[in-house]
């Protein structure tokens, strides 16, 4: 049985967790607090070390998803996750503009830990105020080749087609590296 490791990330608050509970078999193994400080008063409660979901593809795959810590003081998380990863989603808000050069850091962050394939989810795509994909990619100066997909978290196919996206890439980049 071949298992495949991914990494969601993303900034504070753009559905990570809510990215693999939708999609996950198993009651999703989450590390969320109590937000203590009124600072970031989006949400009450925020992941500390990780969230950990599984998926099972077919007799011979399965996921293993992991999610990030969004708030910065918990970072330190993300090295450590990223060990072993064969690909990483990164979750984007499309209706918060001032959390976009965060998710570009992160982006490039996560580049650096693996040279692994991405896709990036352009997260709450169903709410009225979200930013087209266009605006998205050049916000975030995205290369046209990067995979910039719609998603809605909370939507379990909207969750399996921005999965399968990363696991094509994934498996592709498995072959050529075999040939």
């Amino acid at each position: 049985m071949q298992t495949v490791k991914m990494v969601v990330t993303g900034p504070f608050n753009s559905g990570k967790t809510e990215f693999i509970r939708s999609i996950s078999e198993i009651d999703v193994v989450a590390t969320e607090r109590k937000i203590s400080s009124d600072a970031e008063k989006v949400k009450d409660t925020t992941t500390v070390a990780m969230d950990f979901g599984r998926i099972t593809v077919d007799a011979d795959l399965v996921l293993y998803l992991f999610g990030t810590p969004g708030q910065k003081r918990f970072d330190f998380m993300w090295e450590i996750l990223s060990e072993g990863m064969l690909g990483f989603i990164v979750m984007i808000d499309s209706t918060r503009p001032e959390t976009f050069r965060e998710a570009k850091s992160i982006l490039e962050t996560f580049r650096a830990y693996a040279p692994t394939p991405y896709v990036v989810a352009a997260n709450k795509q169903d709410i009225e105020d979200a930013w087209e994909l266009d605006d998205l990619r050049i916000a975030l100066r995205l290369d046209g080749a990067v995979k910039l997909l719609p998603c809605t978290a909370t939507n379990k196919e909207s969750v399996k087609t921005v999965l399968l996206e990363l696991l094509y890439s994934i498996l592709e980049e498995m072959e050529s590296s075999a040939a």
